[in-house]
C-alpha cells in the first residue's frame, strides 16, 4: 500500500513539475521579449542588421516628428519573391529607425490595392507602379516621408539592385528632412563653366553640367582671386585650378583646414580649356595644384597622362587622304570594372568618358586616407603629357604603347585631418607694405593643422565636364535637346550629393545583400563543368550525328516497302537506334556526374538540418539519463554500505 502511495506521489510531482516547466518556459519567453527587445546578435557577414554610428547620430538629431509611409502591394510580393524578401528587410530596418528615434519617427505600412484610397495616396506622392497582372493593375513598393513643415522626400520604387545602399538611402532621406534647405556649391573655375563674360574667353554659355548641378544645389560662382571662401559655401567645387594667386590658394587651404568639403577637377592637359578660349594657337595647360593636394593626402603625377588599351575610345584619324578608325589610348570610355561599385558615388555608373586624364597617387607621409573611386585597367601606361599637349599622333601612341600592368587611379576620395600648405601663416600682402601689412598678416584664426576632418573627391580630368564628352545635341520640334550618352553628369551630382551629407552620412558605406549565393555549390558546379563539359559536348555532337543518320534511314524506309528494303539498310537502322540509346545513356551518366557532388552536398545539408540536431539531442538526453541513473545507483550503494557498516558496529 505504501509503495502504491509513493508511486502516486511521484506521478503527481512529475505532473506538477511538468506544468511548472511549461509555465516557466512561457514566463521566460515573455520576460526576455520585453526586457531584451532592444538587444540583438547580428551574425551576418556584412552586419546587415546592425545600424552604423552615423545613422544613429542622424536619428538622434531629430527634433521634430517625421512621418514615413511604406507602400507595398501584396500582389507584387506574390508575383515577385525577391521584392517580398526585400520588403521584409526594408520594414525591419524602418522599425529599427523608429525604435532608435524614440518616437520621432512615425511609421505607417500600407497595401495600395487597386482603386483604393491607399493607391490614390501613393500616386499623389509620385510613387512608381509596375503591372502585376494582365488586367494592368499596378503594384507599388516605395516610400514617402514628410516632416512638420510639409517637406517631403520620396523613394519612388525600391530597386533590389540598390539593396547594398539601403541604409544610406534611408538615412539620407531622414537627413534631408532634418535639413531641407538646398546646399550651396561654391564654384571656383579658371574655365568659364558657369558662362557669362570672361576677358580671356569672351561671352560664353553655361556648360550643361552646371545646369545639371543647379537642379539639386545652389551655385555660387567665386572669383579666381578671392581672399576667403564665404561661410555660405557648403561644398567647394574647383575646376582646373591653374595660375591661382597665393591668397586664393591660402583661402582654399584654410577652408579645408576648417573641415571643408571639396570636389576638385585637375588635369595634366585640359583640352576643354583650349576649346573654350578664343586665342589662336593656345595650348592646353596642366593644373598646378599639388601644393594643396599633397596636404589632402593625394597628388597628381606631374606631366603624365593615363593611357589604357582596353578602355581606349575608337576615333576617326586622318592619314593623308584617308580616314581610318583607331584606338585613342588617351581618350577612355570607362565601364563598370573601372568603378568601385561598393561606393555610393560610383555604384550606379555604367559609362564614364574622360580625355587625357591624369594619374593620382597617395602623397608621401600623409595620414589622410585615400580611397580609389575610378581606376584604369591593368593594361595601362603613364605617357608624357607633352605628346598630347602638342598635338597627339593617335597611331604613334598606339604603336608605342607598352602596358605597365597596374591600375592607375583616375579619381579618389580623401578623408581625414590634413595639414596646412601654409605652415607659416598667410602669404605676404604685397599691396600693403609696411608695419600695417605685417600686423594684418598675423591672423589669429590661422590653422596650421586641420581643425576637423576634411573630405574631398579629386578627379584627374577636367575634360569630362565638357558636353562633347557626355552629351549629344539633337533637334526636336525646332528645339535643341541634350541627350546624355555617358554618366559624366551623374558622377558630378553623385559626388556633390555625397559631400553635401553630414559627417555621419559620409561615414556610411555599402552593405551586403540579405540573400547570399551558395558559393560552395557554385565552386563545385564550375569544377564539375570543367571536368565533364568537353565530354558532354562530344556526346551531344555524336548524338546529333546519329540522330541525323537515323532520320535519313527512316526517310528511305518511308520511300521503299519492306520487301524492297535491303537487309543491310535494316541492320543500319537498328544499329543507329541502338547507338542513339547508348549515347543518351552515356550522356545521362555524364550529366549525373555533373550533379553528383552537388547532390551529395545537398544530402549532407538535409541530414544536418533535419536529422543531425534531433540525433544530437537524443544522444545528449540518453547520455544525461544514463549518467544520472549511474550517479543515483552509486549514491544508493553508498548509502547501503554506510547502513551495513553502522549495523555491524
Amino acid at each position: 500500500m505504501l509503495g502504491k502511495l509513493n508511486a502516486t506521489d511521484r506521478s503527481s510531482r512529475a505532473l506538477i513539475g511538468l506544468g511548472l516547466a511549461v509555465i516557466l518556459f512561457f514566463a521566460v519567453n515573455i520576460f526576455s521579449n520585453t526586457a531584451f527587445k532592444s538587444m540583438q546578435l547580428d551574425l551576418t557577414d556584412d552586419k546587415l542588421f546592425t545600424l552604423s554610428e552615423g545613422t544613429k547620430r542622424v536619428l538622434a538629431s531629430l527634433d521634430e516628428p517625421v512621418d514615413i509611409r511604406l507602400y507595398f502591394s501584396r500582389a507584387l510580393g506574390e508575383r515577385s519573391p525577391d521584392n517580398a524578401r526585400y520588403h521584409t528587410r526594408v520594414r525591419e530596418l524602418l522599425l529599427q529607425y523608429a525604435e532608435i528615434a524614440d518616437g520621432k519617427i512615425r511609421l505607417t505600412f500600407e497595401n495600395p490595392e487597386p482603386f483604393s484610397s491607399s493607391e490614390d495616396r501613393a500616386v499623389a506622392f509620385g510613387l512608381e507602379g509596375i503591372p502585376v497582372n494582365e488586367a494592368g493593375d499596378q503594384g507599388f513598393f516605395g516610400l514617402a516621408a514628410t516632416n512638420s513643415t510639409d517637406d517631403q522626400v520620396i523613394i519612388p520604387f525600391f530597386a533590389t539592385e540598390r539593396e547594398t545602399f539601403l541604409e544610406y538611402d534611408l538615412t539620407k532621406m531622414v537627413q534631408r528632412l532634418v535639413n531641407p534647405t538646398q546646399k550651396t556649391v561654391g564654384l571656383l573655375s579658371t574655365i568659364p563653366v558657369a558662362g557669362g563674360y570672361v576677358p580671356e574667353f569672351g561671352t560664353t554659355q553655361r556648360w550643361p553640367v552646371v545646369e545639371r548641378i543647379m537642379e539639386f544645389f545652389l551655385i555660387m560662382p567665386l572669383p579666381t582671386e578671392v581672399r576667403e571662401i564665404p561661410e555660405e559655401v557648403d561644398i567647394l567645387m574647383l575646376v582646373h585650378p591653374v595660375g591661382l594667386n597665393p591668397h586664393t590658394m591660402y583661402a582654399i587651404d584654410q577652408y579645408m583646414m576648417r573641415g571643408g568639403k571639396a570636389l576638385a577637377f585637375v588635369d595634366p592637359v585640359a583640352e576643354a580649356e583650349a576649346a573654350s578660349t578664343r586665342k589662336q594657337g593656345f595650348r592646353p595647360r596642366g593644373s598646378d595644384f599639388n601644393k594643396i593636394l599633397e596636404r589632402w593626402g593625394v597628388r597628381m603625377v606631374p606631366g603624365k597622362v593615363a593611357a589604357d588599351l582596353d578602355a581606349a575610345r575608337r576615333v576617326n584619324v586622318r592619314q593623308g587622304a584617308q580616314i581610318k578608325v583607331a584606338d585613342y589610348i588617351a581618350w577612355l570610355s570607362l565601364t563598370e570594372p573601372n568603378f568601385d561599385t561598393g561606393d555610393v558615388v560610383t555604384s550606379d555608373m555604367s559609362l564614364l568618358n574622360v580625355a587625357s586624364a591624369g594619374v593620382l597617387e597617395p602623397a608621401k607621409d600623409s595620414a589622410v586616407a585615400l580611397t580609389p573611386l575610378v581606376t584604369s585597367g591593368q593594361r595601362a601606361q603613364k605617357i608624357d603629357a607633352l605628346k598630347i599637349r602638342n598635338g597627339a599622333d593617335v597611331m604613334a601612341l598606339f604603336r608605342e604603347f607598352k602596358p605597365e600592368e597596374q591600375d592607375l587611379i583616375l579619381a579618389a576620395r580623401v578623408t581625414g585631418k590634413g595639414t596646412s600648405a601654409f605652415p607659416d601663416g598667410p602669404p605676404p600682402d604685397k599691396a600693403a607694405p609696411g608695419p600695417r601689412a605685417a600686423a594684418a598678416q598675423q591672423k589669429t584664426d590661422h590653422l596650421k593643422d586641420g581643425k576637423d576632418p576634411l573630405t574631398a573627391i579629386v578627379v584627374a580630368d577636367v575634360d569630362m565636364l565638357h558636353q562633347r564628352f557626355w552629351l549629344e545635341v539633337n533637334e526636336s520640334m525646332g528645339q535643341r535637346v541634350m541627350v546624355p550618352n555617358a554618366n559624366n553628369g551623374d558622377f558630378v551630382v553623385n559626388a556633390l550629393d555625397y559631400l553635401s551629407g553630414s559627417d555621419a552620412l559620409i561615414g556610411l558605406r555599402a552593405r551586403g545583400k540579405s540573400t547570399r549565393p551558395f558559393t560552395l555549390v557554385q565552386e563545385i558546379r564550375k569544377d564539375a563543368e570543367q571536368r565533364f563539359s568537353d565530354k558532354e559536348a562530344q556526346l551531344q555532337e555524336k548524338l546529333v550525328g546519329a540522330q541525323n543518320r537515323l532520320n535519313e534511314l527512316m526517310s528511305r524506309e518511308a520511300d521503299q516497302s519492306d520487301t524492297i528494303l535491303q537487309n543491310n539498310q535494316k541492320r543500319a537502322l537498328e544499329e543507329s537506334r541502338t547507338e542513339i540509346v547508348g549515347i543518351r545513356t552515356e550522356l545521362r551518366d555524364v550529366q549525373h556526374e555533373l550533379r553528383k557532388d552537388i547532390e551529395r552536398l545537398e544530402s549532407w545539408m538535409k541530414f544536418f538540418n533535419i536529422a543531425a540536431v534531433p540525433l544530437l539531442l537524443g544522444v545528449a538526453t540518453l547520455v544525461f539519463t544514463v549518467v544520472g541513473r549511474m550517479r543515483r545507483r552509486a549514491r544508493v550503494m553508498a548509502t547501503r554500505l554506510v547502513s551495513e557498516t553502522e549495523g555491524a558496529r
